[in-house]
């Protein structure tokens, strides 16, 4: 017959496995909802490859309303936050050096300018140097983020993928040139 001793711990043990056990199937369940809640938040981001990296410096007629990639101007746009539309062929040349065009209906109230302006001074400095901001008449959307070869279009400035988009795409793998200079171009943003 087994002393008292042994069965108590052999009862610790039994209910330390479990809790290992236990706390493995919540991890296991977090990292999977973190997934799908990741793959979600990125649903609707449509993909554009084949695009052409060429320096042009005549008139670019480009598939996409704003553009995501193709020829454009050997100057890059400075990054940063515009209150008027900027040269789709340098911003072409800024989304080659992996930047984030988040583009706006103009006729957007103030205070979702002001919302989208917040988004992009909010960022990480690393994210922030590499964002641009402006409005874009005739979006097919009322706010629009690119990124080379990337695209995802929102009905709201409150749409929580805008921010997961940013993240996702500033200097992301699928810019030709991610981390080349996106300042010292041309443009002026606002302070």
């Amino acid at each position: 017959m087994p002393s008292a001793k042994t069965s108590k711990q052999r009862a610790r043990e039994r209910t330390a496995q479990m809790r290992a056990e236990r706390r493995h199937r919540e991890r296991r369940r977090n990292l999977l909802l973190g997934t799908a809640i990741a793959v979600t938040a990125l649903s609707g981001v449509r993909t554009f490859s084949g695009l052409a990296r060429s320096h042009v410096t005549g008139k670019v007629s480009y598939r996409q309303q704003p553009p995501v990639g193709g020829p454009h101007d050997a100057v890059w746009l400075n990054c940063g936050i515009y209150s008027t539309p900027v040269p789709d062929r340098n911003a072409v040349h800024s989304l080659e050096h992996g930047a984030v065009w988040v583009t706006y209906r103009p006729d957007l109230s103030a205070a979702i300018v002001g919302h989208l302006r917040s988004l992009v001074r909010e960022q990480p400095a690393r994210r922030r140097g590499y964002v641009i901001l402006s409005p874009y008449p005739g979006l097919p959307a009322a706010v629009v983020a690119s990124a080379w070869g990337k695209q995802l279009r929102l009905a709201s400035d409150s749409d929580p993928r805008l921010q997961q988009f940013i993240s996702t795409y500033t200097q992301g793998p699928h810019a030709p040139e991610p981390g080349a200079a996106c300042s010292g171009g041309t443009g002026t943003p606002m302070p």
